[in-house]
């Protein structure tokens, strides 16, 4: 007993010292991005390790086209099943993106489920399994670790003062691509309409201690032998595009705004078709492990290599069918992808129309298709969520900072064409879709103001 008083007795005194150094609550924001690093490195490991014990199987059996089909189709349809089965029977709220929920809790709504240590738990096993299906069900891991780095923050809250959930927003963004300034900007732009500018120093402390830790994992583990961007580009410095290409970036973003008005129409329309269908509300109500088990094994057989995938390896129906598994994914990395192919398109389109001659001059030489590609990534990715933080985590995913201005543009007009008519974004359509309370933001806001001031005026004289 006596031993227990003197090391309680210590720890005060070390926290006193610590408080006075700097304050208690910035070592929690510390240790909020160090250990959403370590989720984040842990994860990634773990869905390594099963994508290569897929491929191994799936290597094993060249020869026998049946068998091979069966491992293509059967081992993602079955960890899935498994992942819906496990996260409907231990938590249900862990399955999809989590971050319309998030976005509830900051507007300062009560949601305690959502913060549990069962929730992080099932979440973050859910999270692996869909990861370890691959590229078959076309789904990310960005809103689902946003969600986990939130349950961090929400038990860190409890031992030092701080606001730990609207900080951890941004280092879940952090530690999933290493991209602190992106990753703040996308809590800032998504997570809340009304962001205090107290909160940006430790958002920017947080992410960076994530993102510091969660380099310093990948070289320690071996995967390099520095710190540097995820996914680093070797672009030329000298002349990375012609003056005449800010025409085919600027082509590109309303091509990519054109895109994504269809994909967040069809993703509305999912979501009402699959809450009024009696088949598909019942089966998402009782039997979600057998509904992904369906369609993970329907989208499997549409990209094995042997057949239709080898000409193609998804549409964009796959994606917005994806969509609806219910288990814990994220959906920003596809759109992202998805983007980089559409710019990738346009890229090797210009590339092959300079190299046969049929544009002529110097001014169309050499076209860098890796240029349209990051281009076309942040234009569709924004363009989806209504934000501009995919120009900045594309920078700093790839360490590109040539096509910054081109990306900027192609960005601006994605978001300009997506945003017209009052279309709500995608995070806008799941938070309606699951009726969650939330705040309007302060535009919609003045305008009301507005109109019910002018209303009033208008009541006042009709009355004189």
């Amino acid at each position: 007993m006596l031993n227990l008083f003197v090391s309680l007795e210590l720890l005060l005194k070390l926290r006193c010292c610590l408080g006075t150094v700097c304050g208690i609550e910035w070592y929690g924001y510390a240790a909020l991005g160090i250990l959403t690093a370590i989720l984040s490195f842990l994860m990634d490991l773990s869905v390594a390790k099963l994508l290569r014990a897929h491929q191994w199987l799936y290597t094993m059996l060249e020869g026998n086209v049946l068998l091979q089909f069966l491992c293509w189709t059967l081992y993602p349809a079955c960890i899935c099943a498994i992942a819906s089965s496990f996260s409907h029977n231990i938590c249900p709220f862990s399955t999809g993106s989590g971050i319309p929920e998030v976005r509830t809790m900051l507007a300062g709504f009560e949601m305690p489920h959502y913060l549990s240590l069962t929730n992080l738990f099932s979440k973050f096993l859910g999270l692996i399994c869909t990861l370890a299906a691959g590229s078959t069900v076309f789904l990310g891991k960005v809103g689902p670790f946003v969600h986990l780095s939130t349950m961090v923050g929400g038990y860190l809250s409890n031992l030092s003062a701080g606001q730990m959930l609207v900080v951890s927003a941004g280092v879940g963004v952090a530690s999933c691509f290493g991209a602190p300034i992106g990753g703040v900007l996308f809590s800032v732009e998504v997570m809340s309409s009304h962001f205090a500018l107290r909160h940006y120093c430790p958002c920017f402390f947080s992410a960076a201690c994530g993102a510091l830790t969660f380099r310093l994992l990948a070289v320690w583990g071996g995967d390099g032998e520095t710190l540097q961007a995820l996914f680093r580009t070797n672009f030329p410095d000298a002349l990375p595009f012609y003056p005449l290409e800010i025409l085919l970036f600027a082509f590109l973003g309303l091509l990519c705004g054109a895109v994504s008005c269809c994909y967040l129409f069809c993703h509305r329309w999912i979501l009402r078709f699959t809450k009024t269908n009696p088949v598909f509300a019942k089966m998402l109500t009782t039997e979600k492990a057998l509904y992904s088990g369906m369609v993970v094994f329907f989208l499997a057989s549409l990209t094995f290599p042997h057949f239709a995938g080898h000409y193609m390896a998804s549409k964009m129906w796959m994606l917005v069918l994806a969509c609806t598994l219910p288990l814990p994914a994220g959906y920003f990395m596809p759109v992202f992808i998805y983007g980089a192919a559409i710019g990738r398109l346009i890229g090797e389109g210009a590339a092959y129309l300079s190299s046969t001659g049929v544009t002529p001059g110097q001014q169309w030489a050499s076209v860098n298709p890796g240029g349209y590609a990051l281009a076309g990534a942040a234009a569709f990715s924004g363009a989806v969520t209504h934000t501009l933080s995919p120009v900045l985590v594309a920078i700093e995913l790839t360490g590109q900072f040539t096509h910054a201005v081109p990306i900027l543009l192609a960005t601006l007009l994605a978001n300009a064409l997506s945003r017209s008519g009052q279309r709500p974004s995608f995070y806008d359509a799941l938070s309606i879709s699951k009726r969650l309370p939330h705040l309007p933001s302060l535009k919609k806001l003045c305008r009301v103001s507005k109109v019910s001031t002018k209303l009033q005026s208008m009541t006042e004289t009709i009355k004189l």
